[in-house]
C-alpha cells in the first residue's frame, strides 16, 4: 500500500481502508486492523485514521466494539445511516449537549475580541466547507465544520476553552459526522455559519450566540427528524 499524501488525508484513508477490506478478502465479521496498524500502513496520523473510521462506520462498512477493535460489517441494507443513529443515539445527545453549553458562548467572546488573523481563518474554514459541499468529500467537509468551530473558540484567547474544543473536533467527529450525512443538512450549515461569521465579524456577541444556538439546535432537529422516518 502507497503512503498517503498531505492532501484530504481522512478521504484518501476512507478510501484507502475501503480498498483493503475489499481486496484483503474479508468476510462479515471479520477483525480489521487496528488503528495504530492502518495508521502505520497508511502512513498517516492517528487523528486522520479515527475519523476515517468513524465515516466508515457511520456508512455501514465497519463496526467498532471498544475495548475489541475494528470489524468489517455486513453489507448495508435499507437505511445502515438511520441504524447507526439509533444505535448511537444516547453519544450524539450527549455530543450536543456540551456543544450547546459551551459553543454559544464561545461565539459570544468570539465577538468581543476576535483579531483581524482569527476572523481570516474562520472565512477560510467556511470557503473550504462550500467548496468541498458539492464534491461529496465527506472528510474534507467534516473537517471544515471541526475546524470553523475550533477557530471560534481559538479567537476568545481562552486556553481552556480551545484545548476542550481542539479535543471535541479531533476526537468525538460523531456528532460532526452525524449532522452532515441528514440531506439538506450541508447547505443549511453553509447558511448557518455564514450568520454566526457576520455576527462576529460585526462585533455583535448577543446575535453571535443566538446564531450559534439556532445551528446547534437546528442541527439536533434535523438528526431527532431522521430517527423517526
Amino acid at each position: 500500500m502507497d503512503p498517503i499524501r498531505k492532501t484530504r488525508l481522512s478521504e484518501q484513508a476512507v478510501e484507502a481502508i475501503e480498498t483493503m477490506i475489499a481486496q484483503g478478502n474479508y468476510v462479515p465479521g471479520d477483525r480489521f486492523l487496528s488503528e495504530n496498524e492502518l495508521g502505520k500502513e497508511l502512513q498517516v496520523s492517528r487523528s486522520s485514521v479515527r475519523e476515517a473510521v468513524r465515516i466508515l462506520e457511520v456508512r455501514g462498512r465497519v463496526s467498532v466494539l471498544h475495548g475489541k477493535g475494528i470489524f468489517v460489517a455486513e453489507p448495508p441494507e435499507g437505511n445502515s445511516f438511520a441504524e447507526w443513529i439509533r444505535d448511537n443515539r444516547a453519544s450524539i445527545f450527549d455530543h450536543f449537549e456540551v456543544r450547546m453549553i459551551i459553543e454559544p458562548k464561545a461565539a459570544w467572546h468570539s465577538a468581543s475580541k476576535a483579531d483581524q488573523d482569527s476572523l481570516k481563518a474562520m472565512e477560510k474554514a467556511c470557503q473550504l466547507f462550500e467548496e468541498n459541499a458539492g464534491k461529496e468529500d465527506m472528510a474534507a467537509l467534516v473537517k471544515a465544520d471541526g475546524d470553523f468551530h475550533r477557530l471560534i473558540a481559538r479567537s476568545t484567547n481562552n486556553r481552556t476553552l480551545y484545548f476542550l474544543m481542539k479535543t471535541m473536533t479531533r476526537s468525538l467527529s460523531e456528532g460532526w459526522i452525524t449532522s452532515l450525512h441528514i440531506p439538506g443538512r450541508i447547505k443549511k450549515t453553509i447558511r448557518e455559519h455564514g450568520a454566526i461569521l457576520d455576527a462576529i465579524r460585526d462585533r455583535d456577541p448577543e446575535r453571535a450566540e443566538g446564531e450559534m444556538m439556532r445551528h446547534l439546535s437546528n442541527a439536533l432537529s434535523d438528526i431527532r427528524d431522521s430517527m423517526t422516518r
